[in-house]
């Protein structure tokens, strides 16, 4: 090995750990970007819309995609938003996907934090498989805990109750044990995120 040889070694030695540093370096994403990642690898379905009539040829073609004839809503301007399409809409709660808005969507975690006034009084494990969510870029925060400030901010008169997340996105039911006895809140959801900002 010549002297040409050793210089040339050391040199790529030099760049490869240049790269892996800049490999390292931690990305900093915006809210949005950062929940929509974290929503995407849980299995979710994310649908951005820059209106809402984009939002409603969303809908009816999340409908379309999976023959879904029929939608259970119990929220009024939903259901009024849903009949613009060609589906029947439920107005009470059956097995049909539940469509629905939320309260926030958490960015840290991908979750989708929704309470008494989208659900009422019913349990998540107690609601269709199949979500359709509509919700707005400025629902998005950072963590649950800017989310329950958000309810108390938003809510003075009357706080609602019932607040839970939808934490996984995939189609099967959670595996039972002791930590999550009880707390199946799977559900194959469909996020329409429409920008309001």
């Amino acid at each position: 090995m010549g002297l040409f040889d050793v210089f040339k070694k050391k040199s790529k030695s030099k760049l490869s750990t240049k790269d892996k540093k800049n490999n390292e370096q931690t990305v900093f994403l915006s809210l949005d970007d950062l929940f929509a990642h974290n929503f995407i690898s849980k299995g979710g379905k994310f649908l951005y819309c820059v209106t809402q009539q984009e939002a409603l040829e969303t809908l009816d073609k999340i409908l379309e995609e999976n023959n879904w004839e029929k939608i259970s809503c119990v929220q009024k301007e939903l259901i009024d938003f849903a009949n613009q399409t060609k589906t029947q809409i439920s107005g009470s709660y059956d097995d049909s996907p539940f469509f629905t808005t939320c309260e926030h969507l958490i960015a840290e975690t991908g979750n989708i934090m929704i309470s008494s006034n989208q659900i009422k009084e019913m349990k998540l494990p107690e609601l269709s498989t199949h979500f359709i969510v509509i919700s707005n870029t400025s629902q998005i925060v950072k963590n649950m805990g800017e989310g329950l400030t958000g309810i108390k901010t938003k809510c003075k008169q009357k706080l609602p109750t019932n607040i839970c997340e939808i934490k996984d996105y995939g189609n099967q039911k959670n595996k039972e044990g002791f930590m999550n006895y009880g707390l199946r809140n799977n559900k194959n959801t469909y996020l329409i995120l429409v920008e309001d900002l």
